[in-house]
């Protein structure tokens, strides 16, 4: 009897242990009061801080002090932007007439041959295309034949040019520069970026 009464009183007193609640904290962030009084405290900038907001300004603002692009336009192109033409089948000079709705003349810088000709056959219809006699030719008086560094040069030089191109790193340093608008191949056509008064695609 004795020993029962022992089990029994053990087995009390671990229910008793097991039957404690376990409370949260009241600045516990799970609670709704705090988690807003953390999103107040966010809002509200410290009298030290100083707020600083810069303008958006949108990207066709960069064309409005460059007159000297008119029709026809002066297409620079790149060897991404071919290999993309090709990739989707579209024809160089109506695809480039249909977005800008105006003249263009394409040129080919002579590092983008050099280009091609260095990739290989994988490219050789590219190549075909660039080879084009309808299509402008500019000589590189630089040395090698890395093309992004030339076309930037040359837009920098002279703001007389279009670039065509799909190369994310040439984009995003020609989005750097003034007054240069950028075609593209995006969704199975030609796309213009910067270029005041465009027709909506």
């Amino acid at each position: 009897m004795v020993a029962t009464s022992v089990s029994m009183g053990v087995q009390k007193k671990t229910r008793k242990f097991a039957q404690v609640k376990r409370v949260i904290g009241q600045r516990d962030a799970r609670l709704k009061k705090n988690q807003v009084t953390g999103d107040d405290k966010a809002k509200k900038p410290t009298s030290e801080e100083v707020v600083r907001e810069i303008p958006q300004a949108p990207s066709s603002m960069f064309f409005q002090h460059n007159t000297a692009l008119q029709p026809p336009y002066s297409v620079l192109v790149d060897t991404n932007f071919l290999s993309h033409t090709v990739h989707n089948k579209l024809e160089l000079l109506p695809s480039l007439m249909d977005c800008l709705y105006a003249t263009c003349r394409p040129i080919i810088t002579s590092c983008v041959m050099a280009e091609l000709e260095k990739l290989g056959p994988k490219y050789r219809i590219a190549l075909k295309i660039a080879r084009d006699e309808r299509w402008e030719r500019l000589e590189c008086s630089h040395k090698g034949t890395y093309a992004d560094d030339c076309i930037v040069d040359r837009v920098l030089k002279h703001r007389v040019y279009l670039v065509a191109t799909n190369d994310r790193d040439l984009k995003r340093r020609l989005r750097k520069i003034p007054g240069v608008p950028i075609v593209n191949v995006a969704k199975g056509k030609y796309v213009i970026e910067r270029l005041p008064d465009a027709p909506e695609k």
